[in-house]
């Protein structure tokens, strides 16, 4: 078996991951500078920030309801490097539209700032449910079976670093660098996409639906009905219910509880992607490049004993005075401060180790010409929980019902995951 790392000097490889690099990169860039400008510029509310977070999230996550099915269809039937091209052409008009809000926003005009930041949002969301599919089905198709446990890893690991320097860019840049860079960026991806070896359709043409609702229950039910794809969607979707509600009531927990500042909430996100990618290269090499979910109930336990832990340390937290928040010098300076940034390290660590093999079922445990319906169909599911998951947070927050003891929830969460994830072991391994 090739070193996962020898991947990355190869043509059917290397172009993709940089493209998917870019690419996540970017759309990270542009909504953590969104996010932390309305948390900490436009509101002052922490049920607000907490409400414009779930919104943004909701809409992020609608396309993959209405358009995963057609998506998938359109990569199993077309040449999986075409679509790349035309979908990082559509991501620099996206972020036109986003860079503009940036900065209408930063004029003044708050309202109609957040409605085309909001409005790019909503078609990053369309951008990432046609990327998706790809990016995981194209795998097979370009490498070995050997390999795709090892290329799966490498483009979960690149996702994360590539969230990493968004998040860390989008702290410490101002909203006019952070409008200008997504452009750039996505000027670069396009010309990256291009390099992309040539992936056409294998097996039988297909007949498209283009009916959101029939393609969708269609893909659903074909896929399912698979004891194994069915475990393997049901674990992932609640792996990312969970990331969810950590994604909306993670800022302001920073802003609000931990009394940091922006560059703090950014470096903290961070964190997550430093630890997912940590878990991505870990659990491939434990599991040797073979496919399966040994380690993954042991793995979403440990996380989720980690976010009761990272709970309590937030309750022992001594926040700023009224009026101040910490910056990077006085936060590492607190006692406690070591403690959350490694617990928070390890959440993400035991999260990346979970899900990785989870990914890899679902590109290997069908024929080549179903794995982008396949993926498509596990975005929809992912979708349904993720968005669930928004909407508790909605309710949840309405009763008054702090970040803090939110937590509590997402570790109760990880103890599903990990029963759903114990079934997938026995039934597969």
């Amino acid at each position: 078996m090739l070193n996962a790392l020898g991947l990355l000097k190869q043509r059917r490889f290397l172009p993709l991951f940089t493209t998917q690099f870019l690419g996540a990169f970017n759309d990270n860039l542009f909504k953590t500078s969104m996010v932390l400008f309305a948390t900490y510029t436009i509101f002052n509310d922490p049920r607000m920030e907490a409400n414009f977070n779930a919104l943004a999230t909701g809409l992020s996550i609608l396309p993959f309801f209405l358009l995963s099915a057609l998506a998938g269809q359109l990569a199993d039937s077309h040449d999986k490097a075409r679509i790349i091209r035309i979908v990082k052409t559509a991501e620099i008009g996206i972020m036109l539209l986003g860079a503009a809000g940036l900065m209408v926003a930063r004029a003044g005009y708050p309202g109609v700032g957040i409605g085309l930041m909001l409005g790019a949002v909503l078609f990053l969301g369309v951008h990432s449910t046609f990327f998706g599919p790809i990016k995981y089905a194209i795998l097979p198709q370009h490498l070995g079976p050997c390999d795709v446990l090892g290329g799966t890893g490498l483009v979960e690991a690149g996702t994360y670093l590539a969230i990493l320097l968004g998040t860390v860019v989008a702290g410490w840049v101002s909203i006019e660098g952070a409008a200008a860079l997504v452009l750039a960026i996505a000027i670069l991806g396009w010309f990256v996409g291009r390099q992309v070896p040539p992936a056409p359709r294998e097996g039988p043409r297909l007949v498209l639906n283009y009916n959101p609702f029939t393609a969708s229950w269609r893909l659903i039910n074909a896929t399912l009905h698979i004891p194994r794809l069915f475990l393997a969607i049901c674990a992932i979707s609640f792996f990312w219910t969970i990331g969810a509600v950590l994604i909306i009531v993670f800022p302001p927990l920073v802003k609000n509880v931990l009394s940091a500042d922006e560059r703090v909430a950014s470096g903290a996100i961070a964190v997550f992607s430093v630890g997912v990618a940590i878990g991505s290269v870990v659990i491939n090499s434990m599991l040797k490049g073979r496919v399966s979910a040994r380690f993954a109930p042991a793995s979403v336990i440990a996380m989720g004993g980690f976010v009761v832990l990272f709970s309590f340390l937030c309750r022992d937290w001594t926040p700023a005075a009224a009026g101040h928040y910490y910056d990077w010098t006085e936060f590492v300076a607190q006692s406690g401060a070591i403690p959350i940034m490694l617990t928070l390290l390890a959440i993400a660590t035991t999260g990346g180790m979970f899900v990785v093999p989870l990914y890899a079922f679902l590109t290997t445990t069908v024929e080549k010409d179903q794995t982008a319906r396949t993926v498509a169909a596990n975005n929809v599911v992912n979708a349904g929980a993720m968005t669930i998951g928004s909407i508790a947070v909605f309710g949840i927050s309405a009763l008054g019902v702090t970040p803090v003891n939110m937590l509590f929830l997402v570790a109760a969460m990880c103890l599903v995951s990990a029963w759903i994830a114990q079934r997938l072991h026995l039934a597969c391994d």
